[in-house]
């Protein structure tokens, strides 16, 4: 089975997480963390930084390393790097994506996540970031 290596932000603001919602592709609909895949040559910090700037047009410092997560969906094996990240820009332009929310402790659960995304979920409850 083919891996895909791909970088994920947990964008966090005002004690709330950007999730986006999959505009494309097999998962549209889908919720999820943005990002998307490492090019030759990227560290995934570069590539997070540069997937924001694309998908939201927004720029983010990369705080830490939250999660990596390893999923197998039907048609490949997904190892997603996720990061806290911080808005350094004000606004977000949804590029590829139909929606953007801003999640609490108490609606963060409200959105169909995809499978991978579960995951991080439970991994930024348990760090305590929402």
């Amino acid at each position: 089975m083919k891996t895909v290596e791909v970088v994920a932000a947990i964008i966090k603001r005002d004690g709330k997480i950007l999730a986006t919602q999959r505009g494309y592709g097999d998962l549209e609909g889908g919720w999820e963390f943005p990002g998307g895949k490492v090019e030759s040559g990227e560290t995934p910090e570069d590539a997070i930084v540069r997937e924001i700037e694309e998908e939201l047009r927004a720029s983010i410092v990369v705080d830490s390393h939250l999660t990596t997560v390893e999923h197998d969906y039907e048609k490949f094996h997904l190892s997603m790097r996720c990061y806290v990240c911080s808005l350094t820009s004000e606004d977000v332009v949804l590029t590829e994506h139909h929606a953007a929310r801003w999640l609490d402790g108490d609606t963060i659960d409200s959105v169909a996540w995809l499978p991978a995304d579960v995951q991080v979920v439970e991994a930024i409850k348990e760090a305590g970031l929402v």
